[in-house]
């Protein structure tokens, strides 16, 4: 498969939703929803490109760190790579219908399982949304995280329920989610949880629990404290508040206050491999990738998914062999200038 011709192909089906530009920086799509851009002037969405711009690599090349391994440890599973497809939902009415939720649910199942890493599948205003990927993850026979929207907790617990009988690997809860006009416009209510509200929720499920959406280094030491068992440092995207800073700019205190005691993700802005490697230098453990992975099921379905995930890996590896890095221990915040 070829980039060129994938980005071709994608650009003609997504238009004018999605100009697949060649600088995904949510500059030409600012505040356009439906659509792919950020919310209002779009600052969240390109202050995640800024943010990751702002940090530079030093290269090194006098060492020997010449095959890196890049193999993830995750929960039960090893990743070819700690990266994962980002939970993405609502794609039929942000494309207008040019990319449909099932094929999107669908190809990102296929596409993360070929590439040898995982999908996290997401809720939205439909409650067939959720439902799709889920099946998705038991037509394929593959685990994944299946992610909810913070709808009432009653809600909340018989998603997780479904999430189980299909043998999730985990379930997450995108907080960032919490204001979500298109959801209470569909009757699907959604709002902040508060400390009691996420301790019942974790203690309902044998499964780990994940909380996506975290920016502050407070709210992730209570993600911590209510027992999750891990947290996604991310901004929804710039989709959801606008002026919040890019993840990568907050991304090391988070870490800092984690101190290891859970895993932190962290995704909004990541366009390639080096960008992979910022982000774990920065303190993330591993990464979810949303935009890129849209345009490769645009492009070419499970098999475009699989092309960019392997893409970014390869690339993730020449950025720690000019960084003299050779395993994921390696990669610290020496690399970065």
């Amino acid at each position: 498969m070829d980039i060129q011709l994938l980005r071709t192909n994608a650009r003609e089906r997504l238009k004018p939703y999605c100009r697949v530009c060649r600088e995904c920086d949510g500059k030409a799509c600012a505040g356009e929803m439906p659509g792919l851009g950020g919310t209002g002037s779009g600052s969240s969405f390109m202050n995640n490109i800024n943010a990751l711009a702002q940090h530079k690599l030093n290269l090194r090349t006098l060492h020997s760190a010449d095959s890196p391994d890049t193999q993830y440890a995750f929960l039960e599973k090893t990743l070819s790579a700690p990266l994962m497809a980002a939970p993405i939902t609502a794609v039929g009415m942000q494309t207008g219908g040019k990319l449909s939720d099932k094929v999107w649910a669908e190809s990102a199942v296929l596409g993360s399982e070929m590439a040898g890493t995982i999908a996290w599948t997401g809720d939205g205003p439909d409650p067939a949304h959720f439902q799709l990927g889920i099946e998705a993850l038991t037509k394929h026979g593959v685990q994944g995280i299946p992610v909810i929207k913070p709808r009432e907790n009653k809600d909340i617990l018989e998603y997780i329920k479904r999430a189980e009988e299909a043998g999730a690997l985990a379930v997450g809860i995108d907080v960032d989610a919490a204001g979500i006009i298109n959801m209470k416009l569909k009757g699907q209510p959604v709002g902040p949880k508060n400390e009691q509200q996420l301790r019942d929720i974790v203690k309902s499920t044998s499964l780990p629990v994940f909380l996506k959406g975290i920016m502050t280094s407070d709210e992730a030491d209570l993600a911590v404290k209510v027992g999750a068992a891990g947290i996604v440092v991310s901004n929804h995207g710039g989709r959801v508040l606008d002026h919040t800073p890019g993840a990568a700019e907050v991304l090391s205190e988070i870490a800092s206050e984690v101190s290891g005691r859970i895993p932190v993700l962290v995704d909004g802005g990541i366009r390639s491999g080096a960008d992979i490697v910022k982000m774990l230098a920065l303190g993330a453990d591993a990464v979810l990738i949303g935009r890129p992975l849209l345009v490769g099921a645009a492009g070419g379905g499970a098999e475009g998914v699989a092309f960019i995930l392997n893409k970014l890996i390869s690339e993730m590896k020449v950025s720690m062999i000019l960084t003299g890095c050779s395993s994921l221990g390696g990669i610290s915040s020496e690399i970065l200038r």
